[in-house]
């Protein structure tokens, strides 16, 4: 991560859903992403500590993702997701400059309200 970029993880979490699909939203949004001129990178998040013997999920974490974003489109990126996911329960991490933001559940009001924060 470079010092003007922004990273953005985010959990899908809705108890409704079971690993796979959880994946499969995972999977949608990335390619979304990579279509996108506003993204850096983006790509899933590796499980640091895999179960012995998992082979299914190719060791990553189920239902997260990663995206990394300069800081003239962190915003762009919030308003995207807001759009995308206003009213589903997702967990949205942010983080840089050395500091951590994370949203939970309501994430429509949240990314409303990070929308108005004075990203540099």
């Amino acid at each position: 991560m470079t010092a003007n970029s922004i990273k953005f993880t985010i959990a899908f979490n809705d108890p409704d859903l079971d690993a796979e699909e959880k994946d499969e939203q995972v999977q949608r949004l990335i390619t979304e992403l990579k279509q996108s001129d506003e993204v850096n990178a983006v790509g899933r998040v590796f499980d640091p500590n895999p179960p012995e013997g998992n082979k299914a999920l190719g060791g990553f974490l189920v239902g997260l993702l990663m995206a990394e974003v300069n800081t003239a489109n962190a915003k762009k990126l919030v308003g995207f997701l807001g759009d995308r996911f206003g009213r589903k329960p997702i967990e949205l991490s942010v983080e840089a400059n050395g500091k951590k933001l994370t949203v939970y559940s309501d994430i429509d009001r949240h990314l409303r309200d990070l929308l108005k924060m004075n990203i540099p």
